[in-house]
């Protein structure tokens, strides 16, 4: 790995020199645009919209958009006399509670690896958040912009988690969720089952990337010149109407019988019942004309006697 960034964490009046990597890299499979007909790169031109002219990345500024067609143009000199927490200093504010930290905040993570004289304090500062589980609040200049971060522990690492700030958090305001829709009591022990029986340690490993996997080997077919042929997928034929209790019920069996479980005999008892079922279920039970027809039989029979 390489370094993005040399700097120190600043621990009270403790000074520990880090470098900053990056600890997590996307895996996409990404991808030119190239012209259909002979494959080469589409390229893109920095123009002028207004005299059309071809621009520099020297004469580029940024401009902010005052709407109207109003623009602000600020230079690389109205950004130095910005106050900005050092470039080259992790500042810890506080430490808190691990839970009190919602995940939403986090955004991007990056390993702090201690300079070879720093290796003591860094091994103090690690073993003292382990002990108290608590993560440092601190702040950081990243790319120019200060950002809100945690220092945590990871795998005998230090971690620093970049943050969203709060008002960057969008509030949830949805109209549905107003409206007094509960659940009945019933139905939440049968969501708990459900959980229940589904419930697990969390292990990463186990789980993939279909997408990418399957668009990897299209491109290595295409590669060795082989056709690529996708096995057609068959059409799910669709499910009658089940009620939520139902659903619940037959989640619950069909999670149990995945992990090689024998139904419980509250399963057996209860088995889901799709609406249109049980509704040609109940019209057999109103006649009963078979029943009455036998007592006329054994007339019949005396009678022959």
């Amino acid at each position: 790995m390489r370094a993005i960034w040399k700097g120190a964490v600043s621990f009270g009046l403790v000074s520990i020199a880090v470098r900053l990597y990056s600890a997590t890299e996307e895996k996409d499979i990404r991808f030119h645009q190239v012209h259909r007909e002979d494959g080469g790169r589409i390229k893109y031109k920095r123009v002028c919209s207004v005299d059309g002219e071809e621009v520099s990345y020297d004469d580029i500024a940024k401009g902010y958009d005052l709407g109207g067609g109003e623009m602000v143009i600020l230079t690389d000199d109205d950004f130095a006399e910005l106050p900005l927490t050092s470039s080259r200093a992790i500042e810890v504010l506080e430490f808190v509670p691990t839970e009190q930290v919602d995940p939403i905040l986090y955004n991007k993570a990056y390993y702090l690896e201690p300079e070879q004289t720093a290796a003591k304090p860094y091994a103090l500062l690690r073993d003292a958040l382990t002990n108290v589980e608590r993560v440092a609040i601190v702040k950081v200049a990243l790319r120019q912009r200060e950002q809100l971060a945690t220092l945590r522990v990871r795998d005998n690492v230090l971690v620093l988690n970049t943050m969203l700030w709060p008002d960057e958090i969008r509030a949830a305001k949805f109209d549905i969720l107003d409206e007094d829709v509960t659940a009945r009591p019933a139905e939440l022990a049968m969501a708990g089952s459900l959980i229940e029986s589904m419930a697990a340690d969390f292990d990463p490993s186990t789980y993939t990337d279909n997408y990418r996997e399957a668009l990897q080997e299209v491109i290595d077919a295409k590669v060795a010149g082989r056709e690529v042929v996708q096995p057609e997928e068959a059409e799910e034929a669709p499910a009658a109407a089940v009620d939520l209790m139902a659903a619940l019920r037959a989640s619950v069996e069909r999670a149990r019988a995945a992990r090689g479980e024998e139904p419980s005999d509250e399963d057996e008892e209860s088995k889901p019942t799709p609406i249109k079922k049980a509704a040609a279920k109940k019209a057999p039970a109103k006649k009963a004309t078979p029943a009455k027809k036998a007592p006329a039989k054994k007339a019949a029979a005396k009678k022959s006697a």
